[in-house]
């Protein structure tokens, strides 16, 4: 008779069972201190590290919908735009508004917070009201219905007064920072891997590989994309409202269909249903006009081929998505992390990781 195999017990975790939880938002807080310190000095880094930022909060929170779900949105810059619009006027008004108990600083950060917050919201809201109906449908509909929306929002802001109408949106506190820009990020990262790890997100997954058989285990499907809808929306409306509050101007052409294909390439390009890899390909994606106009300027083509840079990118992104297509059609993480390819050269002690 075999003598059963042990339990190997699992390695105590130093750290307290109440404080699992909020952990990382304890680590990350100092980290992102350290990290706006270190780029005080730089403006043009903040500029183009809080658009990488916004980038990859857009990125991530449509691949919850596009990679985890299976659906497929296309109006993602809609929710952008009513996130931006909704937080930039609010913060008009409460510009000249502090709160006395607190520093200047500290309550123009809350009242930033506050107006993120309501962006974000309002977002959700609408995400909630577009997915509600139309995440019934199966196949290419949610596309049509999130492109209709994105375009419906995009015409309401251009004549409205209170949204500046064609001219856009000006005058808004430049309150954003590297720090809230990252904490942002962190978060919709840190929402999307506890989502893909939890019954929730298998319910996801289930829906992403076969409606029909996850409908007929009892998973209510419609209930299911309506939340990752939802979800996607509301942290699509935080990255709008931080983009208005680190721009100049906000206008109508800031959130175009352009802008929306941009965020489903990302997507595309990264792997659906892959976080690192929709972090990758924000990154890569927002850095490659910059290195395009670097080399323009460096071959003396400046005035000319760098100014077209926005024109010229356009086709740089259909030929990689045909060669990605064509070589790795599952993009370039596919439905893996980082953290799963880590294991073939780093030991793991812990169980279940090796």
């Amino acid at each position: 008779m075999e003598t059963p195999a042990l339990p190997v017990p699992e390695a105590r975790s130093p750290i307290p069972a109440s404080l699992r939880g909020i952990f990382p938002v304890l680590v990350a807080l100092p980290v992102l201190a350290l990290f706006q310190w270190l780029l005080s000095e730089s403006p043009f880094a903040v500029y183009l590290l809080s658009v990488m930022g916004v980038n990859i909060i857009l990125a991530v929170s449509l691949n919850i919908v596009n990679g985890m779900t299976g659906q497929f949105s296309i109006g993602h810059a809609g929710f952008m735009a009513v996130g931006a619009y909704i937080s930039g006027v609010l913060s008009l008004n409460l510009k000249e508004v502090a709160l006395s108990f607190l520093p200047v600083a500290a309550s123009d950060q809350v009242l930033f917070t506050v107006a993120l917050l309501v962006g974000g919201l309002a977002a959700a809201a609408c995400g909630f009201l577009v997915g509600l109906p139309s995440l019934r449908l199966r196949g290419d509909y949610l596309a049509i219905v999130t492109l209709g929306f994105g375009e419906i929002i995009r015409v309401v802001v251009q004549n409205t007064d209170a949204f500046g109408r064609a001219l856009g949106l000006s005058g808004i506190p430049q309150y954003s920072s590297p720090y809230m820009v990252y904490f942002w990020v962190f978060l919709v990262v840190l929402v999307a891997r506890r989502i893909a790890g939890s019954s929730h997100g298998r319910s996801l997954w289930a829906i992403r590989e076969d409606e029909v058989a996850a409908e007929a285990m009892g998973v209510d499907t419609t209930g299911y994309k309506v939340r990752s809808f939802v979800i996607s929306s509301f942290f699509a409306g935080i990255a709008g409202g931080l983009f208005a509050h680190f721009v100049p101007i906000i206008n109508p052409g800031s959130f175009t269909f352009v802008k929306s294909m941009e965020i489903v390439v990302m997507v595309v390009l990264g792997g659906l249903g892959s976080t690192t890899g929709a972090i990758v390909a924000a990154i890569f994606l927002t850095l490659l006009p910059e290195g395009l106009r670097s080399l323009f300027n460096a071959l003396g083509t400046e005035g000319t081929l760098a100014q077209k840079v926005d024109q010229i990118r356009m086709p740089i992104y259909g030929l990689m998505l045909v060669a990605l297509m064509l070589s790795r059609p599952q993009g370039l993480f596919g439905m893996r992390e980082i953290w799963d390819v880590l294991p073939r050269w780093i030991p793991r002690r812990r169980r279940g990781l090796s």
